[in-house]
């Protein structure tokens, strides 16, 4: 069983409307990640902030288009950032371990996805993509990951502390670092679309 956990759950002050809804090349900017999940997962949770972006998802997103479950979720504690998205999905997911992703991704691929389940092991606590090796930490990219739910526990000690960074997270447990070389993993499919003109 292979999860997953989508982050809708942002303001999207940047770009001044609702990312994951957002039309691009005639459909909604979520879907290219759906999409690109298809055969490699078996359940994503769709995490969003409130009930009412939980009802505009709904009217878009078909779980039939998709091979795996599809499961709305919204966000345990609000106004906290992404790390309060990982936590509320972890807390939902069937496996023990879930691929992670911001709904402002279209340009992951289904090798990367592969590469990153790959690596799970019985030791470490989460997969980390990142780009320099002189400073790994800061170079990561910790909404492209992958998280055991049994960190749990310190994800929830470190929101109750208003320790909000999700770097904090993987300097806490233990996390197998992948390297972003351009073979196995490119550099583009890290691009997030932030503001209008990123489009």
């Amino acid at each position: 069983m292979k999860s997953s956990i989508i982050l809708c759950g942002g303001q999207s002050r940047r770009m001044g409307q609702d990312k994951g809804s957002m039309i691009i090349n005639d459909k909604p900017m979520i879907k290219y990640i759906l999409s690109t999940l298809n055969n490699e997962i078996d359940e994503a949770i769709i995490v969003l902030n409130n009930s009412e972006r939980i009802d505009k998802y709904k009217q878009f997103i078909n779980p039939q288009d998709y091979s795996y479950d599809i499961k709305f979720v919204e966000d345990k504690i609000k106004n906290k950032g992404p790390i309060s998205g990982i936590l509320t999905g972890l807390e939902n997911i069937t496996d023990d371990y879930a691929i992670v992703f911001p709904c402002d991704s279209p340009y992951v691929t289904k090798n990367t996805i592969q590469t990153l389940f790959s690596e799970i092991d019985n030791t470490s606590q989460a997969i980390v993509p990142y780009h320099d090796s002189e400073n790994k930490i800061e170079t990561s990219e910790p909404l492209h990951s992958i998280y055991n739910k049994n960190i749990i526990p310190i994800i929830a000690d470190l929101i109750s502390k208003d320790s909000l960074h999700i770097k904090g997270v993987i300097e806490k447990i233990d996390t197998k670092f992948i390297l972003i070389d351009n073979k196995k993993i490119e550099k583009k499919e890290f691009r997030n679309l932030n503001r209008p003109r990123d489009i």
